[in-house]
């Protein structure tokens, strides 16, 4: 049985999706919690389970859907990848940016992510959308640890700009002149599933992180090991204010996600036209 870690095991998952749809993906978008409903609004070829894929890790994160949806979305061919893979679940960083470079492998040039983040700055309201502009690893892993396969990209991919300028500036241009407010942030990425003390928060919040949250990170370092143009959006599900802190409502996390999702939605679909 091929994996989703290898060069070679990537290949073999191209070649299962190549014989179901003959497309090829300009963007690739991974979508984080609350944010399936952006699939639907794919003109849709073909959609994939996860567990169809040989090899293909399963998403078991709550209100991820675990699928592949190949199709149209605005005017690009795009590769959806509705519900990501995470750490806390046991997935090894390789797999978890599977999605990133199965991508890659059919022959998508950027990757656009949308995720649930909680709120670091004050500045921030439950709902707000913000524009990632860099981010702090602090997960402990790295999908690069190991021996180089020179196929996916080179040794010591240089993160000088994680997330594309060029992206992040047609972004503020959309966002400005359909009236959305969009904030500008840098994401703190920890292992999770438990969630924060206030004395972590704390910590975060004086290293110069404005949002945190589970994911993002191993996917973004796998697209600049790539080669690919990454756009990184995430919307504030909850407020992480070590002096007010509340405790924590999955349900209102992912209700959050739900509400605001139609803007980011528009906003995405824009930004691919």
């Amino acid at each position: 049985m091929p994996d989703a870690v290898s060069f070679e095991g990537v290949e073999a998952i191209c070649a299962a999706i190549r014989k179901q749809w003959s497309g090829t993906p300009q963007s690739a978008i991974l979508l984080g919690t609350g944010l399936g409903a952006l699939a639907e609004r794919i003109e849709v070829d073909v959609r994939i389970a996860y567990s169809d894929l040989p090899g293909m890790p399963v998403s078991t994160a709550e209100s991820h859907a675990g699928e592949l949806v190949c199709g149209h979305l605005g005017s690009q061919t795009i590769v959806g990848f509705s519900g990501r893979l995470h750490c806390y679940e046991g997935h090894s960083p390789a797999e978890v940016v599977a999605p990133v470079r199965i991508a890659k492998g059919l022959g998508a040039s950027q990757l656009i992510m949308g995720s649930a983040a909680g709120g670091l700055d004050p500045r921030y309201a439950v709902g707000d959308i913000v524009l990632i502009e860099d981010h702090i690893n602090l997960m402990g892993v790295n999908p690069l640890v190991g021996p180089n396969d020179e196929r996916f990209g080179p040794r010591w991919p240089d993160m000088i700009e994680p997330y594309d300028l060029a992206l992040q500036k047609r972004a503020q241009a959309i966002a400005l002149a359909k009236g959305i407010q969009l904030h500008r942030g840098v994401y703190a990425s920890v292992l999770g599933p438990n969630l924060e003390t206030r004395a972590e928060y704390r910590m975060l919040q004086r290293l110069g992180a404005d949002l945190v949250g589970m994911s993002t990170v191993p996917e973004c370092i796998a697209a600049v090991h790539l080669g690919m143009k990454t756009l990184a959006f995430a919307i504030v599900t909850d407020l992480c204010l070590p002096d007010a802190l509340e405790a924590a409502d999955i349900a209102k996390i992912i209700a959050a996600a739900n509400h605001a999702e139609p803007i980011l939605s528009d906003l995405i679909i824009s930004c691919l036209e």
